[in-house]
């Protein structure tokens, strides 16, 4: 094809946008973000040996990817993510259940350390000829797809991925920093310390309706690094349906998501009743008394509602069964989130966002009891519990210094760390970088 000069002005003023013309081959992306914590202390009766350090402290993650895709046949994708992460988070990761920073998973240490983040194969069958574009972003090739379709996923990648999708609280690295607003705190997904896995997860696009199911691989031990493969003995189920509807012509979503982990766990009745067998024994009673064919579940509601063109909210609500330990997230056997996000058209700043949440998680008698006895668990054990239910309260600004960076200010109020009355509050503000290129 020759370039002439009117060519160009045709490319460069044509109203249709390039992601638009072009449909993607391969993909090459990369990301960068850092985030710096600090929390300037709070008042303690005590402290455990899961507590959040009630001192002045100060915390940082950083993470660095390549993100690798192409199609090597009709309606197939191939994609390969590969990350460098460092880190010192905020009290080694432990005192909260909803910890303030979703990064903070990624990184093993304040040495750069680069691994496999994701490998994965996606294959698309069209069920119809009607066909829509989707546009370029991370593991997501531009190009146009059939409109009703059934994908399957599977490999090595996280359950996030596919399930508890929201457009306005999913991403800790553009949007909201706690674990409670990307995720339903009480969604113990399966996974690695990462938080990614092997399996499989097949969606089915129906005209308004999306119909969802998997089965990933979880750890050995729970929320360990070393990953369990029996995916036909220990494994995480799970099921979504997901209905898109408008409310006075603006667009929403509707997801009704149920889990299931069959794993080596522990119940919270029976390491209480190891503590009252065994005075002055170890406190991590909940490791001897795990069985392998243990299981848990849970059932939530996730909702995302355009209110006007700028303006969006969220709302996630869980309940786990509250018996057993937690296998693979967070602390929590029921989560409450939502907030609103604000794009900045009104003060002239369109790329700008401003988000406000609220959160709260609590937790089951069984494991009250437990942690009241003074037992601790993965993330959470201050030796004694005066039980309040963890409320978090999140505000963040992301301004858009130039084409392919942010620069955020967060802060979160967190009444009751790790569900104590005793401890608390706290205060953690934040400074986030990202770029994409």
């Amino acid at each position: 094809m020759r370039f002439t000069p009117t060519l160009l002005l045709a490319l460069v003023f044509s109203p249709l946008t390039q992601a638009e013309e072009i449909e993607e081959q391969w993909q090459a992306k990369g990301q960068a973000t850092y985030i710096w914590q600090k929390s300037p202390g709070f008042q303690a009766n005590y402290s455990g040996p899961n507590s959040l350090s009630a001192k002045h402290e100060r915390g940082y993650t950083f993470t660095s990817g390549a993100y690798l895709g192409a199609r090597p046949w009709q309606n197939g994708e191939v994609y390969l993510n590969v990350e460098i992460g460092q880190g010192d988070p905020l009290s080694g990761l432990t005192g909260l259940g909803g910890f303030s920073n979703g990064e903070a998973t990624r990184v093993s240490g304040t040495k750069p350390k680069a691994y496999r983040q994701r490998l994965f194969l996606r294959q698309t069958w069209a069920l119809d000829d009607e066909s829509e574009f989707v546009e370029s972003a991370f593991n997501q090739m531009a190009g146009k797809v059939a409109k009703n379709r059934f994908v399957l996923t599977a490999g090595n990648f996280s359950t996030l991925d596919i399930f508890d999708g929201n457009a306005y609280a999913k991403d800790p690295r553009t949007q909201f920093l706690n674990w409670s607003n990307m995720a339903s705190a009480a969604y113990d997904y399966a996974a690695d310390a990462r938080g990614f896995g092997w399996g499989f997860a097949g969606e089915w696009y129906q005209d308004e309706w999306v119909l969802r199911f998997g089965r990933m691989t979880g750890p050995k031990e729970p929320n360990g690094s070393v990953m369990d493969y029996r995916i036909m003995h220990h494994y995480g189920d799970q099921i979504e349906i997901e209905h898109s509807h408008t409310i006075a012509e603006r667009p929403g979503k509707i997801r009704l998501l149920a889990f299931r982990n069959r794993a080596l766990l522990g119940t919270y009745r029976d390491a209480s009743n190891w503590l009252d067998s065994h005075p002055g024994g170890d406190a991590k009673a909940i490791s001897y008394v795990r069985n392998s064919d243990q299981t848990k579940y849970g059932f939530g509601i996730n909702l995302e509602q355009s209110l006007s063109e700028n303006l969006g909210m969220f709302l996630r609500a869980m309940h786990a069964d509250g018996a057993t330990e937690t296998y693979a997230f967070t602390e929590a056997d029921a989560s409450f989130a939502t907030g609103i996000s604000l794009k900045g058209a009104a003060w002239a700043r369109p790329d700008d966002t401003f988000g406000l949440s609220w959160a709260r998680n609590s937790l089951s008698n069984d494991r009250r009891s437990y942690l009241t006895k003074g037992g601790i668990s993965f993330f959470i054990g201050d030796g004694g519990l005066n039980y309040r239910p963890e409320n978090i309260l999140e505000t963040y600004y992301s301004w858009k210094v130039v084409s392919g960076l942010w620069l955020s200010a967060d802060y979160q109020r967190i009444a009751n760390p790790a569900y104590n009355a005793d401890r608390g509050p706290a205060n953690i503000g934040s400074l986030r970088f990202h770029a994409e290129f």
